[in-house]
């Protein structure tokens, strides 16, 4: 047995699913789940008519696929990056597919991470647990740096000593933030790559949200962006992660990418060739179909503009509202502990939320995910407005 595995925290939810174990839901109202992350709109047509052409199918499903990746979806996904961030990646060496990034973001760990003791790995804090769990079963302690609200949510990496830098060998960073929807600025990206070249640790930044935004005049920007812009041009220790389960509402294909550092990606193959996690053939060529076409991600990204106009309406006189700069994600702060409102919630208005703190660690001061639950507008419309008025209803009951 890996040692390691002991040290693994509980998943946030199958800690929701004990917290909530004995709660007997109002039978009066409908479940309404807005705690998983999942996407619900319909995926793209053209997709689902490619997968389900007999002759597509049983042409692809008769041979193993490339782990590399067929050409056509690596060209795909290169000019996919310069129309989206305007940054050059060469198909051939600075792109690889994966099986979604959470199979790339806890597998670059295992392939980087040198395994000494007393190397680090920095996460956000609240975060995506598969960073923590990456960093310890790779042999590395995490190290929660807090995204707090007096920071307006954002990562202070000015906060951290020469002795801790010196000692880290991986940076996740996630932008918009998953919970908190928040995006890291260009300037910032590029002072973590500085800071990146003068102690040589690799930055992993988690870009998955990166096409569900609000404001047309701000999209999200790229870690490459940011690379570009200081003249970094071979994207020296950064890599970037993208999926389709969010842009294009297709999180059961499996399927993203990471791009960047041609030298650290040649290994990466390397590993990913023994760790055999190729994607399947018919979900290459699928993926072609989707990073070539912009129409339906478009259309999905209007469907959450729209529902978050309609929730918000509803939450502002409420909560504290602020939109997110990306995700479909509400931060929303709670009165009180937020495990208890979640629970009470559910008993009282069948309403499933996470509660914040299952999202983060305590950093020696606090737990930032205290007093806070992570709302995701997964559902359609009329769910979401239903669970809107009921959590309005619910917090004004308290």
């Amino acid at each position: 047995m890996n040692p390691r595995l002991e040290h693994l925290h509980q998943y946030p939810f199958e800690r929701l699913n004990a917290l909530l174990s004995k709660v007997k839901p109002n039978p009066e109202l409908d479940q309404i789940l807005l705690s998983l992350g999942e996407p619900k709109h319909a995926p793209p047509g053209f997709i689902l008519d490619f997968l389900a052409d007999r002759a597509e199918m049983t042409r692809h499903l008769s041979t193993y696929p490339a782990t590399k990746g067929i050409e056509q979806l690596r060209n795909s996904i290169s000019a996919w990056l310069a129309r989206r961030f305007g940054v050059t990646a060469d198909s051939d060496t600075q792109i690889l597919p994966v099986n979604g990034t959470r199979e790339a973001l806890f597998s670059i760990a295992q392939a980087f991470l040198s395994g000494n003791t007393e190397s680090l790995v920095l996460t956000p804090n609240p975060f995506y647990q598969i960073y923590e769990g990456a960093a310890i079963l790779g042999g590395a302690r995490p190290v929660y740096i807090s995204n707090d609200p007096l920071n307006d949510y954002q990562q202070d990496f000015e906060s951290i000593d020469t002795a801790t830098w010196q000692k880290t060998e991986l940076v996740y960073i996630c932008s918009p933030g998953n919970p908190t929807g928040q995006v890291t600025s260009q300037q910032q990206m590029i002072r973590l790559i500085e800071l990146s070249e003068a102690f040589d640790f690799i930055i992993a930044s988690d870009e998955c949200y990166s096409e569900i935004y609000f404001d047309d005049n701000a999209p999200p920007g790229s870690l490459l962006s940011a690379c570009k812009a200081m003249g970094n041009d071979l994207y020296k220790n950064c890599i970037t992660f993208h999926s389709l389960s969010k842009r294009s509402n297709l999180p059961g294909l499996r399927s993203g990418f990471v791009a960047g550092d041609a030298e650290l990606l040649n290994t990466y193959l390397l590993y990913r060739t023994y760790h055999g996690c190729a994607m399947s053939a018919h979900h290459q060529v699928a993926s072609c179909l989707a990073w070539d076409d912009e129409k339906h991600v478009e259309e999905n990204r209007a469907l959450y503009r729209q529902k978050f106009e309609i929730v918000e309406k509803i939450l502002a006189p409420t909560f504290d509202i602020k939109t997110p700069s990306g995700g479909f994600y509400h931060w929303l702060r709670v009165p009180g502990d937020d495990t208890l409102f979640a629970k009470d919630l559910m008993r009282d208005m069948h309403v499933k939320v996470i509660p914040g703190q299952y999202l983060a660690r305590h950093d020696g001061h606090t737990n930032p995910g205290e007093s806070h639950i992570r709302i995701a507008w997964v559902s359609e419309l009329a769910h979401c407005s239903e669970a809107a008025h009921r959590l309005v209803d619910f917090t004004r009951r308290r």
